[in-house]
């Protein structure tokens, strides 16, 4: 595979490239369909072979070591040999390592096939947001984001409903995921004329690029944090606040009905704001103040569901925010690298979320689930209103 010979400089559009964004879009929906049919099928069938609940932990936990591990070199890799390529090698690798979990009798052989595939999807989605944001126009990119966010969010709920179509015996389940991954390529190749071009290397070192743009880094890790942490640990906390295992799992959907509906309002309110910093705040405070309300509200159904829409909104809006702030503020081989970053930290915030709030169960008792959540997002709205200040008393 080549460079391609013609390509998008990132931040030089003026109109979206419906090419790209389709592309990309649907590339990483399809690997958003893998991931949520994956993830429920693989516990499952080590459940089924006896393997202990630490040690299914711990391979599930491969998922983030491999996406910290794949962040800082993907973009020496589309630097290399192209954005396009990358990603079509990327797709040819999660393909093989999904339908490889079927023939791989040995638990330990699960562990490389564990790191290949969540590390060829963390290309996937290093790439394919930066390709967004380089497809997208200044005036409209929260408007492309949330579009990209509303389809892997999309994504990700398909893959728990195939799951409970197909269930976990033969191979089926693998060939529909691993077929699924494939179809990403087809619009990566049809497009690969218009993925952006990287021209020079990062100027920095990938570690300074976590720190470039802090408040779209920490917005990203909190998001993650709290999406890792909150769907894992939310049926425990709700079951033990007297809710049945359906209601648990109603609010859990109501949620991400929110995850859904809010990222393309979201992505337009940014549109019209020059700085994304306060909407980041806001969204933050927002968190806070739904977390710390969930102890009050756990007595009753509809109010916890009332609250969870809004705050599932706010959560997911950290993400698409965040990485509309970093393409207004980076273009090019940095855009790059920056969203390298964001997906790094992001990775970060899913295994340390569960840890903490888990801990902080134990410690706490119940409510402790909402008081660690709490925690993230108090720490981050202190940031944003710290850097906020900071920033008004320099200009």
């Amino acid at each position: 595979m080549s460079q391609p010979r013609n390509g998008t400089t990132p931040g030089d559009v003026e109109e979206i490239h419906w090419p790209s964004l389709v592309a990309a879009v649907s590339s990483i929906s399809a690997v958003g369909i893998a991931i949520g049919l994956g993830l429920p099928l693989l516990s499952i069938i080590l459940e089924k072979r006896g393997i202990p609940s630490t040690l299914i932990g711990l391979n599930t936990a491969m998922a983030g070591i491999a996406a910290m591990a794949a962040a800082p070199v993907t973009t020496k890799l589309a630097h290399k040999y192209g954005v396009a390529p990358t990603m079509i090698w990327a797709v040819v690798i999660s393909a093989i390592s999904a339908l490889g979990f079927y023939y791989a009798r040995d638990f330990w052989m699960w562990f490389p096939l564990r790191f290949a595939f969540h590390g060829a999807t963390t290309t996937l989605f290093i790439l394919s947001e930066f390709w967004i944001n380089a497809a997208s126009p200044p005036s409209k990119r929260g408007f492309v984001l949330g579009i990209y966010a509303t389809v892997l969010s999309l994504g990700f709920a398909g893959g728990p409903l195939l799951f409970s179509i197909l269930g976990s015996d033969g191979i089926l389940p693998f060939a529909v995921g691993a077929g699924a991954v494939l179809l990403a390529a087809i619009p990566i190749y049809i497009a690969r004329y218009e993925s952006p071009v990287l021209e020079e290397k990062p100027e920095l070192h990938f570690m300074r690029y976590v720190f470039l743009v802090p408040t779209a880094t920490a917005a990203v890790f909190i998001f993650g944090a709290v999406e890792a942490g909150g769907l894992a640990l939310f049926p425990i906390y709700a079951v033990r606040a007297s809710f049945t295992e359906a209601q648990a799992a109603l609010l859990l959907t109501v949620m991400g009905i929110g995850n859904v509906i809010f990222q393309i309002p979201v992505g337009l309110l940014s549109d019209q704001m020059k700085d994304k910093r306060p909407l980041l705040a806001a969204m933050a405070f927002m968190g806070l103040i739904g977390a710390l309300m969930l102890p009050v509200l756990v007595h009753s159904w509809l109010l916890m569901a009332a609250i969870l829409l809004f705050w599932g909104g706010c959560v997911a809006g950290l993400y698409t925010v965040g990485l509309s702030h970093l393409g207004s503020r980076l273009t090019g081989s940095d855009l790059a690298a920056a969203n390298a970053a964001f997906v790094f930290c992001y990775a970060v915030g899913t295994v340390a979320g569960p840890q903490v709030i888990g801990a902080a169960i134990d410690v706490a008792g119940n409510n402790g689930f909402a008081w660690a959540i709490a925690g993230f997002f108090g720490l981050y709205a202190l940031l944003s209103a710290v850097r906020l200040l900071f920033l008004r008393k320099r200009a």
